[in-house]
């Protein structure tokens, strides 16, 4: 496992780089340095996944053994995938977090951008059609359920009309927080610690914590400010 994790990361490394040639003899090195690096993680990431096995497991009513979570269950092979590529996205791996990403994307229907960043005990129920952005912050013990999206509202732009990369874009949802199917939230709002948000919300602003948002207090909070929907 060692050596192959060496050569696809090389390779990658030495792919994005592959128009400055005086950075392709350091590719090997740097390719076994940033794996032992994520070797040292998975003990914390496994922990990591046993919570979110656990929260399926124990919000899930229908779950009748935590087997059957761990081997049937969407939402934890899309985070077991995601939770593998954020630690190599954090160490500046070029396409093969996103590789890993899009493969749970395309077995599961769950889009989880690599560079999210998702706490412990993180619970996707059914899972088709969800939409985490690269940006989005999620504490502990957030649960979201089929086709909500975390998204972004607007993209801000250099002075070349160039889209500019990295920005804080995406919604940040505290711990605890609840969040029904077909919701959308866009932008970098904050969802309180507590709130739930019931199904196709459409949320631009940000909640205080304890928050109970529904579609119809949603669509009278826009009308309020004159903005519509």
């Amino acid at each position: 496992m060692h050596p192959v994790l060496i050569d696809q990361i090389q390779k990658g490394l030495c792919f994005a780089c592959r128009d400055d040639e005086s950075c392709q003899p350091d590719c090997q090195e740097q390719a076994q340095f940033i794996v032992n690096r994520f070797l040292q993680r998975l003990p914390v990431i496994k922990q990591l996944l046993m919570t979110d096995a656990y929260a399926a497991y124990e919000g899930d009513p229908a779950a009748s053994s935590l087997d059957e979570v761990i081997f049937c269950y969407p939402g934890l092979l899309a985070l077991t995938n995601h939770r593998l590529a954020h630690e190599l996205y954090k160490l500046s791996v070029p396409f093969i977090p996103r590789m890993i990403a899009e493969q749970a994307h395309s077995i599961t229907g769950i889009d989880i951008h690599p560079g999210a960043q998702i706490g412990e005990s993180f619970f996707i129920d059914h899972g088709a059609g969800v939409v985490i952005g690269e940006t989005s912050i999620i504490g502990d013990k957030v649960r979201i359920y089929q086709g909500v999206t975390l998204g972004a509202k607007s993209f801000q732009r250099d002075e070349n009309g160039m889209l500019i990369k990295g920005v804080p874009r995406h919604p940040i949802l505290e711990d605890e927080v609840i969040v029904y199917s077909g919701a959308t939230i866009l932008g970098r709002v904050s969802i309180g610690r507590g709130s739930i948000i019931g199904g196709n919300v459409w949320l631009v602003d940000s909640v205080p914590p304890n928050s109970r948002i529904t579609q119809a207090q949603a669509c009278q909070s826009d009308f309020s400010d004159g903005a519509g929907i």
